[in-house]
């Protein structure tokens, strides 16, 4: 994702695109089983490094989602079979013709090849990241269905919905050190392209609904360009720019694997890690890795909001969790819904028996503590002053030492503070930070406990 959108910034400014000459592909039959490893010593440390890549986006992106959920993931881990004891022997007894018939089986447009690179993804998953993979198949239930919505109607392959895996792990907040943000972790000005629209109130690229349409726009672009799943993946993670010079470096070859070494070294893990994710995703069960529940309805449906309105007077005015509410509407920075009547409506997602409430109760939910929220009927300008600013009271000061891996997001969440706080508190006005930094960080004493093992009491 780093390089996208410089990629597709050159790609916009011609008038046409030139599409590469279709090579004839391999027999698909015979690149089953085909593994890369000729000279394993020069592919060994790209793969650790793509492996460690990964181990780090999926820490960092679950710690945003799920430590926000840490109440209802204790109170469901009855639900969860106690299988770690066993993970260590999932892999390693396992005959590498179990995965390729497994991998073969999924029946899909895009070739599931397995080599070593899949074989250590697909350990990641099923054995070093189980815990994470069983929550992402609870939130699956909720996602995937949306994702597959877009990508049929673009007449897309359903299996292409694995790409959030890998990208932010199911979490609608993930956010990359270089501004990627959203489950199909869109840059700034690759969502603005696809129609997703970005302003201080609202990040569309956050919209599970309206970025899983931009991300098949952008992949049936891809697509067409290369005319091969695989290129079209790898594009989607570096951009079309460096997929062209890898083609061009390899002496015109035009299959992943034959082009391998010459693509960036992390996009080199990327689609071994999407065959591994579809796997993992699809045989979970036969790796004894049950789903996690999660806070999100089973089904959900939209009205749409014509009025400046907070989530929470709906909360309020339906009786709804206004957890719930932000899980299913992440677009909306600050609970605002920054309509204007009469010009501008927005969705808002609820679960669908009170998509039912709000239609009967709407004057209700806009009218609930107007004053309050909307002074005269306006927004309140947005600022730092609006959503951040001050240090609790009767709160424990901590300072946390940044790891690899870390992104601002995921330690406000881990301490269950507020972005914007976070922010204010260290004096930043970007979400950059460095290994080593140390962070300020205010927690309620009732809860400092907690947190003696993450961090240090200031002194």
């Amino acid at each position: 994702m780093k390089l996208r959108d410089i990629a597709f910034l050159l790609l916009a400014s011609v008038t046409t695109v030139r599409v590469w000459a279709q090579e004839e592909a391999p027999d698909s039959t015979a690149m089953i089983g085909i593994a890369i490893d000729e000279d394993m010593s020069a592919a060994d440390d790209s793969l650790m490094y793509d492996m460690a890549e990964a181990q780090n986006q999926l820490d960092s992106m679950l710690t945003v989602w799920y430590q926000s959920h840490s109440q209802l993931m204790s109170a469901t881990n009855d639900l969860v079979p106690d299988t770690l004891a066993m993970a260590d022997t999932l892999i390693d007894g396992i005959a590498d013709e179990v995965f390729i018939n497994r991998l073969q089986a999924l029946q899909s447009p895009i070739l599931m090849n397995f080599n070593s690179q899949v074989k250590r993804f697909i350990e990641l998953y099923v054995v070093k990241r189980r815990e994470q993979v069983s929550r992402m198949l609870g939130l699956s239930r909720y996602y995937f269905p949306m994702f597959e919505e877009m990508l049929d109607a673009n007449d897309l392959p359903l299996e292409l919905k694995y790409l959030p895996i890998i990208e932010s792990a199911l979490n609608p907040r993930a956010l990359s050190r270089v501004g990627a943000s959203g489950l199909w972790q869109f840059m700034y000005y690759t969502g603005k392209r696809y129609g997703c629209e970005v302003t201080s109130y609202v990040d569309e690229r956050r919209d599970p609904y309206k970025a899983s349409l931009a991300a098949a726009k952008f992949l049936k672009e891809l697509y067409a360009i290369y005319g091969d799943w695989h290129l079209a993946i790898a594009a989607y993670n570096c951009g079309p720019g460096n997929v062209r010079r890898a083609i061009a470096r390899s002496g015109g070859k035009r299959d992943f694997w034959q082009i391998y070494y010459h693509l960036p070294r992390e996009t080199r893990g990327y689609v071994p890690a999407f065959i591994a994710a579809a796997y993992a995703m699809n045989y979970a069960s036969e790796h004894q890795i049950a789903p996690t529940p999660s806070i999100l309805p089973p089904v959900a449906d939209t009205v749409m909001v014509v009025k400046p309105l907070n989530l929470a007077q709906v909360s309020n005015v339906l009786n709804l969790s206004l957890d719930v509410i932000r899980e299913l509407n992440p677009q909306y920075k600050h609970d605002i819904i920054p309509a204007i009547e009469g010009k501008k409506q927005y969705a808002l997602r609820l679960p669908v028996e009170k998509t039912f409430s709000f239609v009967q109760q709407e004057d209700s939910v806009y009218a609930f503590n107007r004053e309050k929220y909307f002074p005269d009927n306006k927004i309140v300008a947005v600022s730092e002053a609006t959503f951040a600013g001050t240090i609790p009271a009767n709160s424990v000061h901590f300072l946390y030492t940044v790891k690899e891996g870390d992104v601002p997001g995921a330690i406000a969440s881990k301490f269950g503070v507020r972005l914007a706080d976070l922010k204010y508190w260290n004096n930043m006005r970007r979400n950059i930070i460095r290994v080593g930094q140390k962070m300020h960080i205010y927690v309620p004493k009732a809860k400092a406990d907690k947190y003696d093992g993450m961090a240090t009491r200031a002194k």
